[in-house]
């Protein structure tokens, strides 16, 4: 399902100018589906969908990044343009794999001294 969602994702990206906005968007999605099978089908269900295209998924962002403007400035972090894609597409929260199970892991610095 991952191949099946960058594939429709790079589909709508021949559509729109290299490096626009909603190309930049459709990067952003593959990189999600890369990294969570599970969302990248959710994300292919909806891109057959005219009305949860890239273009659309970028109105989203620019909406957002327009009602949190700085004087004449408006723009958005990765991980705010992230959190609006998953909100449009109704993808899960991101996973927070950590090493080593996610728990804190304690070292005596005297267990490798001689």
């Amino acid at each position: 399902m991952v191949e099946a969602a960058i594939r429709k994702l790079r589909e709508q990206q021949g559509r729109v100018k290299e490096r626009s906005a909603p190309w930049l968007a459709a990067e952003q999605l593959m990189d999600i589906c890369r990294r969570e099978p599970e969302s990248a089908e959710l994300i292919a269900q909806d891109l057959d969908n005219p009305e949860m295209g890239i273009v659309q998924a970028e109105r989203q962002i620019k909406a957002y990044a327009d009602a949190h403007k700085t004087g004449n400035f408006a723009g958005v972090t990765g991980t705010e343009a992230e959190d609006i894609l998953r909100k449009f597409y109704g993808l899960p929260a991101p996973r927070r794999d950590k090493p080593f199970g996610g728990g804190a892991v304690s070292v005596d610095l005297a267990d490798f001294l001689l």
